[in-house]
């Protein structure tokens, strides 16, 4: 009898002053044995290097763990940058596209209307345009005032500006690469061509931030986001430098990647602007090398032709914001809408109006120009090239 007392009585002081032991006690199991992971605890949100022993490291751990894996910092961090003022598009010139025939110059409107040329014309070519100040329109047709203070007869048509794209300006460098769309393109989830898409357009300009590439196919992938990735070539990439390049000694250059068709601006070792570009098409290829802006100008006339019957002959008035660093070869504005992010130029560094007008607001004469082109397809012999154009 004594005993069937003792023996609850026992288990109730149990209970009261270890009460978790008791109860594994009286269910038979070892106390000190580990919990289970159908029942451990999940260890808080967060990315962890190691092996834990007191948590298990699954659910917003895991997600957290993997987007580091794939270089994708979480929360995901915007680019630190903003788009250049408007107002850097306008330009103070009207210009005019001439037929590639090529139009007779008149010395008057009489002599315009009239038909009575001064044996002076702009001669046949494949990229012609003229700035006018003035144009008059009446019965005898449409004629334009050349700045030149000629006139020409209005057969051809006025040139609307090219779409105002802009680079972009930064408040610190980023963290990881990033660039525009070249074409319109669809993300996938993984790499290759055998991979579902997302359903996620992307559209020409748009900007997206690139955190890892892959090779899949022999076709380099970029990832753009969680799951989400794009073919390399339809980005024209730019990866932040964070030193300078060899031959640059001081804290500002101008990084020119004719691979990737970009153009980035460093400061005091940080990355403050970068852009697209159209540098010089095979055979007129924009030379890699280390060089300095030599002179600067606000408007320029620019005309010549490289094949024997001057069937590539160009003119192009008031070509604006010019800076020439190679011989013939410039950074300048371009309103003959060359298609940006695409090798085109004969030679020369083709920009936006508005990217123009920033990187000549900014560079001063003697600033190091770096082209350079990462893939090695562009030539390096001094003797391939000549002064360069457009």
């Amino acid at each position: 009898m004594r005993r069937l007392f003792l023996a609850p009585l026992t288990l109730l002081l149990l209970t009261m002053l270890w009460p978790g032991r008791a109860v594994e006690a009286a269910r038979g199991n070892n106390p000190s044995a580990q919990e289970p992971d159908s029942g451990a605890v999940l260890c808080p949100p967060s990315v962890y290097p190691a092996p834990q022993d007191e948590c298990l490291p699954l659910g917003p751990a895991q997600f957290l763990a993997d987007m580091a894996a794939q270089g994708i910092p979480y929360p995901i961090q915007p680019l630190p940058a903003y788009t250049p003022d408007p107002a850097l598009n306008t330009l103070p010139y009207s210009y005019f596209k001439v037929t590639e025939n090529g139009l007779p110059l008149f010395p008057s409107l009489e002599d315009a209307m009239a038909n009575q040329t001064s044996g002076r014309a702009i001669q046949a070519g494949k990229l012609l345009y003229v700035s006018y100040q003035d144009r008059v329109e009446n019965d005898q047709g449409v004629f334009y005032l050349l700045r030149s203070g000629e006139w020409i007869q209005g057969e051809g048509a006025r040139a609307a500006l090219p779409y105002p794209f802009q680079g972009l300006l930064f408040s610190s460098t980023p963290r990881n690469a990033f660039g525009w769309l070249l074409e319109e393109d669809q993300s996938r989830i993984a790499p290759g061509f055998n991979s579902p898409y997302t359903g996620h357009k992307y559209y020409r300009f748009d900007i997206v931030q690139v955190y890892s590439t892959q090779v899949v196919d022999n076709v380099e992938w970029n990832l753009v986001g969680p799951d989400e990735w794009l073919e390399a070539r339809w980005v024209a990439r730019v990866d932040p430098q964070s030193d300078p390049p060899e031959g640059v000694h001081g804290e500002r250059w101008i990084d020119v990647n004719l691979y990737e068709q970009t153009l980035a601006v460093y400061e005091e070792g940080q990355l403050i602007f970068a852009t697209l570009i159209a540098s010089g098409i095979e055979p007129f290829w924009t030379r890699p090398g280390l060089f300095q802006i030599y002179k600067k100008l606000t408007s320029t006339t620019m005309s010549g032709s490289f094949e024997a019957d001057r069937s590539d002959y160009y003119y192009l008035e008031d070509v604006p914001w010019t800076m020439y660093y190679d011989q013939s070869r410039a950074l300048h504005g371009a309103y003959w809408a060359p298609l940006l992010g695409y090798p085109q130029s004969h030679g020369c560094v083709n920009l936006s109006i508005g990217d123009a007008k920033w990187l000549y607001d900014w560079a001063i004469d003697g600033e190091r120009v770096y082209v350079y082109d990462p893939s090695g397809r562009t030539p390096t012999d001094p003797a391939v090239y000549g002064a360069g154009a457009p």
